[in-house]
């Protein structure tokens, strides 16, 4: 039986409850135990141990985190709960270090990850889908969505997770297409991660 850690990384905010992020971790956890999963779940802005979720992860098979996009990044909580729970797991549980040795000092930064995992990212945002991949757009000048999640990708390849395609819900504030949303999210899940892990 396949086992899946569930983070949810949202921050309340008065104008963003969490509802929809909530909402996509529900349908998450409803899509991986009809594919019979385990699950675990976290939410970062909420209390948590430190030491079993450094656990949660050596159990995992696959880390899904659900996110908003909060100031071109992940929310405060969710960067406290990596230092937090990443630099626990870091000498020995989910990495050896950085991978360096003593022999060759300057090589192999960043391969010392314990993890065999895959990981999968889903983001909320209030950008539109067209403000991407675009170089002619005045604000991300051509970047797509992975680039503007590079740190957290390399937070997970540090610790040897593989990852899955990206997940976007585009324009979520300002011109919201919820139902449409959820159905390209569940068939997402399906066709990106639960079909190919």
């Amino acid at each position: 039986m396949k086992k899946v850690l569930i983070i949810n990384g949202h921050q309340y905010y008065p104008f963003a409850e969490g509802k929809l992020n909530g909402s996509l971790v529900e349908k998450a956890s409803t899509a991986f135990t009809n594919a019979g999963y385990q699950i675990k779940t976290t939410i970062t802005g909420e209390d948590y141990n430190i030491d079993e979720e450094v656990e949660k992860f050596l159990w995992a098979d696959v880390v899904f985190f659900q996110t908003p996009l909060n100031w071109m990044g992940v929310t405060w909580s969710f960067k406290k709960y990596i230092d937090e729970v990443f630099t626990a797991g870091m000498m020995g549980k989910l990495s050896q270090g950085d991978g360096r040795t003593s022999k060759a000092p300057k090589k192999n930064y960043g391969t010392g990850g314990l993890l065999k995992g895959n990981y999968m990212i889903s983001v909320t945002a209030n950008a539109p889908k067209e403000a991407f991949n675009d170089p002619q757009e005045q604000f991300f000048n051509g970047i797509n969505e992975d680039d503007l999640l590079l740190p957290m990708h390399l937070n997970f390849k540090w610790f040897g997770l593989t990852p899955l395609k990206t997940f976007f819900a585009y324009d979520v504030m300002k011109n919201p297409e919820i139902e449409n949303d959820f159905q390209r999210f569940e068939k997402h899940l399906q066709t990106e991660l639960i079909e190919k892990v």
